[in-house]
């Protein structure tokens, strides 16, 4: 009798024979991070596709960090599970409304956040994550006056950190932390009073106040393993929870629910599963496609951020 192979040797069996690579982002399902050649957020996995020297890359996040893949990597194929796996954050900054504001401001620099579409990266002067927005606005002239976009807490933040008073900020938000909620998070504390608060800067205001740190995905995870406390409260996606506790398994990680769902998950990261993996490094398909002078455009503000 044959034994039949698991989806997750298909896989492995797939991405061989495809020279393909297999990039995670950190909230995706454990059994697909498993899997993954390197796991990230947006900055390391930009990087990580920009290094590739194979044929596929398989993006397992959403939409818009595919395309910026395939922005850094135009010759190659760049797939992603489910073409449906978008970002609210995306949705809230339509590539026309951006337009329209740099004709009624020419002088604005332009920072968006990496959670943006190629067509709105193709607009911008240069782009930035969570965990290097603060040195990007730092970076432009301090008399030239900024517009900062899409998310209005993240904004606020780099905003409060870099003291600048010339920048304008977008109205999006991101569907899981902006409804955080700092009541729940003061209810966490009291039932966890030995445990320290780590914030990704996409969280409210008031939650951010309330945290003992506040940074990226990645850096939330480094600042967990290496610190001296055993307890951490978490203001993030909960698909973080796998690198924490396979790099610090001793540690306890608590997560706080949001108003939306009463859970700490993204709905559009959700949507990738081992079955849609497999199929997609089976028929290449959905496949990231570009215009070639949206890509070029879009390129310069990523080369620009990552030059930093």
């Amino acid at each position: 009798m044959i034994a039949t192979k698991s989806i997750s040797e298909e896989i492995l069996d797939l991405k061989k024979q495809r020279r393909a690579i297999l990039l995670a982002h950190h909230y995706q399902e454990s059994e697909i991070q498993e899997l993954a050649d390197s796991i990230g957020d947006s900055l390391e996995l930009a990087r990580a596709a920009q290094k590739f020297q194979g044929d596929v890359i398989v993006f397992c996040g959403v939409w818009f960090m595919a395309e910026t893949a395939k922005i850094l990597n135009p010759a190659r194929t760049v797939v992603v599970p489910d073409r449906e796996a978008g970002c609210s954050l995306v949705d809230s900054c339509p590539a026309d409304q951006v337009r329209a504001f740099k004709q009624r401001y020419p002088d604005h620099e332009v920072v968006s956040y990496i959670n943006t579409s190629a067509d709105v990266k193709a607009l911008s002067d240069i782009i930035c994550t969570s965990r290097n927005a603060v040195q990007v606005v730092n970076s432009i002239p301090a008399d030239k006056p900024v517009l900062f976009l899409p998310d209005i807490n993240l904004g606020n933040y780099v905003k409060k950190q870099s003291g600048r008073e010339n920048m304008r900020i977008w109205q999006g938000a991101c569907i899981v932390h902006a409804t955080f909620a700092a009541r729940k998070l003061s209810q966490a504390r009291a039932e966890h009073p030995h445990a320290l608060v780590a914030a990704h800067p996409e969280c409210p205001t008031d939650v951010l106040k309330m945290a003992d740190f506040i940074g990226s995905t990645s850096s939330i995870i480094d600042w967990c393993i290496h610190h001296d406390a055993d307890e951490f409260i978490v203001m993030t996606e909960s698909g973080v929870s796998h690198s924490l506790q396979r790099r610090a398994p001793h540690k306890k990680y608590y997560f706080v629910p949001n108003e939306n769902c009463n859970c700490s998950e993204c709905p559009y990261m959700k949507r990738n599963t081992l079955e849609k993996l497999r199929d997609c490094l089976s028929t290449l398909e959905p496949r990231v496609e570009l215009p070639a002078d949206i890509m070029e455009a879009a390129r310069r503000p990523i080369e620009r951020m990552l030059a930093l």
